[in-house]
């Protein structure tokens, strides 16, 4: 049986913490910020979040077939 293969895509976009939450970065927030956005949004885009528990655990067991490490 060959091994399984991580998903590439969840591999880029979520970093799997010590304490078991899930790092991403949020969404809408790579270009065009002079026009377009408002303060508040432009505010909230800033940084990187942490998924709730039920979608962390959705996203260990599923996309990362042996885990997160």
């Amino acid at each position: 049986m060959p091994k399984m293969k991580t998903r590439s895509g969840a591999k880029k976009r979520f970093q799997v913490k010590k304490s078991g939450a899930v790092k991403f970065a949020k969404a809408n927030a790579r270009h065009l910020f002079t026009h377009g956005k408002t303060p508040k949004s432009k505010r909230t885009q800033r940084g990187t979040g942490h998924l709730r528990d039920m979608d962390a655990k959705k996203v260990v067991m599923e996309l990362f077939p042996y885990g997160a490490k």
